[in-house]
């Protein structure tokens, strides 16, 4: 029996640096929440919609220094706005809940942050062209060194920041937690330096939290 929906649905994301963990609890979420027999769509960015993929493919695939930062934010932004009109924001209009692997956040950090002081060019391109912020965010923490090495251990063709280094892991992990100082509100941080299982229980019960109190 499906559990009542909120009309306007819920938006979650995850954050945290690469080889975090982030992208195994957000399936965990989701198979959880549909085995309470909630409606859930799962998605990623950059990703989640057909436009969105093919941006995704330019970003994250070949020379790390193809791009400018400037165009890589423009090309990040586009990416979300058709994954925002064409995924996110119908499934919440249909009350469903949404699980986002990274979203804006990750572009204040990755962007915003790693290629230069660019976090102001960031929030106005969000402020013009989406203009959405999750309704909860769950922070997966994790040491740097050991994120790097089990990011680099997926050997995938995808390792468009990986390449970066452990310096990189290091700023975007100081970055991520002033994010979740900055915005309290929607901000859960999670210590993911345990077991899979054990972090998985966290995240259930702080999203449980957080659905419950809005009936």
């Amino acid at each position: 029996m499906k559990q009542p929906q909120s009309p306007s649905g819920t938006f979650i994301t995850f954050e945290g640096i690469d080889g975090s963990g982030k992208s195994t609890q957000a399936r965990l979420l989701a198979d959880h929440l549909r085995d309470q027999g909630r409606d859930v769509v799962l998605t990623r960015e950059p990703g989640g919609s057909p436009g969105a993929e093919e941006i995704r493919a330019l970003v994250l695939q070949g020379d790390p220094d193809r791009w400018s930062a400037e165009t890589e934010i423009l090309l990040f932004t586009a990416a979300r706005r058709d994954h925002l009109e064409r995924t996110i924001n119908p499934a919440l209009a249909a009350g469903k809940i949404v699980i986002c692997d990274r979203f804006a956040d990750s572009t204040r950090m990755y962007q915003g942050l790693s290629r230069g002081d660019l976090r102001a060019t960031v929030d106005q391109l969000h402020v013009l062209m989406i203009g959405r912020e999750p309704d909860l965010t769950v922070l997966i923490d994790m040491d740097p060194d050991t994120g790097h090495a089990r990011a680099k251990s997926r050997q995938t063709s995808e390792e468009r920041f990986e390449d970066f280094g452990t310096d990189l892991q290091a700023q975007m992990r100081a970055g991520f937690l002033a994010l979740a100082t900055e915005f309290p509100e929607r901000f859960r941080t999670i210590d993911g330096a345990r077991a899979m299982e054990t972090v998985a229980a966290d995240v259930t019960r702080t999203v449980t939290d957080h659905l419950s109190s809005f009936g």
